[in-house]
């Protein structure tokens, strides 16, 4: 059977991908449809073909899956942000567990690891502290402001959103009357013109401090003492920051930042660790699993308080410092000199003295502290999607820490990570899955690794 562009089809779903989508077989065909769950057959309308695979819509349900359930947001159908809304959320945990096991056994050659259950969330709605929110004009021409829709840059127009902190849908709607008032130019990344590029919310989940970044086009904005006045009236406020950028880019924020209004930062506890976090700042958005995720991690590192601990990809020295607690030494490295000094910030305004922090690539500095004679009994590793470099892996190897604790975001790259590791003698027996994007296809994992 040769499938037709914008004809419909009956078929049943077989299995999911990795972000959740359905996977859809039709003569051994293999279509991608979204919304759909294993088990369940739709008509579905073929709207994109490639040469061995496309993707299809849902017309009809004709039998649904026991695991299915309403989605709750009004822009499901729009919203590019949530994958898995229409699943139980005890079913999004099975299936972020499966989806690690299946990386690790497909790609890694793992199969004798044990997967422990996901750790989900009590309530897991409203659980972000940051919301990015591209700005731009609707047919009418008012403002619109919300998020991107799939596979695009057509900006879905929403007034409040289930999963960000509820004082952001308030700046939501001031920033929209603020632009339609003052008739403010936002910003056309086609033909680069324009002022307000997006709206940044921040919220310090144990202090309820906020802060609130506007990414602009120029180095001022007009009306800012309206402005400022609309937002004070938003319970917790703390910080207005202006944040410039003039590149013609799809990187939301820009180098230069300038503090309109309050503070420059807006602080935030975990674990009993206080941490100031500045509009550049990265910083995980979901603080309650965050506590848990690095809990887990250095709970594996089974540190004893004589250790000497290298953190590398630290970051603002989040886990650097949960670790620092229990070690003898903490070393960070990350490769952004603004998060190093605020990773050097925030051990001071913990009383932290027993941590420093470097800053540059992996890359470049592991294989030069292995080279001067470095060693380590505890190295922590939590990179970017794109997992780590060979030379990161042969120069922690070649330091032969005890143990190594690797904390993912892809588990395609944590397999591939793992399958090296295993063949310079280093092995693990069990992963532990966080899930710390509920209603979403990704997944956070915790993995030790000792030498065999």
């Amino acid at each position: 059977m040769n499938l037709e562009k914008n004809k419909t089809y009956t078929a049943e779903c077989s299995s999911l991908g990795s972000e959740g989508e359905g996977i859809v077989k039709i003569d051994g065909f293999t279509l991608f449809v979204e919304g759909m769950l294993p088990g369940e057959k739709a008509e579905i309308l073929i709207v994109k073909l490639k040469k061995n695979y496309g993707y299809g819509k849902v017309m009809k349900l004709l039998e649904v899956s026991d695991k299915r359930c309403e989605p709750a947001c009004p822009y499901i159908k729009t919203c590019g942000g949530c994958s898995l809304q229409h699943m139980s959320y005890k079913s999004q945990l099975e299936f972020k567990r499966q989806k690690v096991k299946d990386c690790l056994e497909r790609i890694g050659g793992l199969k004798e690891i044990d997967h422990m259950d996901t750790v989900g969330m009590d309530e897991p709605w409203n659980y972000r502290n940051k919301a990015q929110y591209p700005v731009g004009l609707g047919k009418d021409g008012k403002a619109i402001i919300g998020f991107y829709s799939p596979r695009s840059h057509r900006i879905t127009d929403i007034n409040s959103c289930m999963l960000q902190m509820k004082n952001a849908d308030k700046v939501i709607k001031i920033f929209k009357d603020f632009i339609n008032d003052f008739k403010i130019p936002v910003y056309d990344e086609t033909a680069h013109r324009g002022l307000i590029r997006h709206i940044l919310t921040r919220t310090g989940y144990s202090t309820g401090e906020i802060m609130v970044t506007i990414v602009a086009n120029e180095n001022k904005i007009p009306h800012t003492d309206e402005l400022i006045k609309r937002l004070q009236n938003i319970d917790g406020l703390a910080s207005i920051v202006l944040n410039i950028n003039k590149d013609k880019t799809n990187v939301i924020l820009g180098g230069k930042c300038i503090t309109l209004w309050g503070k420059n930062t807006i602080r935030d506890k975990i674990g009993g660790i206080s941490f100031d976090i500045s509009a550049l700042s990265f910083y995980q958005v979901n603080p309650v699993q965050t506590e848990k995720l690095y809990s887990l991690a250095v709970e594996a590192a089974g540190l004893t308080g004589n250790e000497n601990v290298i953190d590398v990809y630290c970051g603002i020295g989040t886990i650097s410092l949960f670790a620092a607690k229990k070690a003898k030494h903490v070393h960070g490295i990350e490769i952004v000199p603004k998060a190093i000094e605020d990773a050097k910030h925030n051990a001071e305004i913990n009383g932290i003295t027993n941590a420093d922090f470097e800053a540059g690539k992996a890359e470049d500095i592991l294989p030069k502290m292995f080279a001067n004679g470095t060693r380590a009994d505890v190295i922590f590793l939590d990179p970017p999607r794109k997992g780590l470099e060979p030379s990161v892996i042969d120069a922690v190897c070649g330091m032969e820490p005890d143990r190594i604790v690797y904390v993912s975001c892809g588990p395609a790259t944590l397999a591939r990570d793992m399958k090296l590791f295993a063949e310079k003698g280093y092995t693990t027996n069990k992963v532990q899955t966080v899930d710390m994007f509920p209603q979403t296809g990704h997944v956070e994992s915790v993995v030790l690794m000792t030498k065999k």
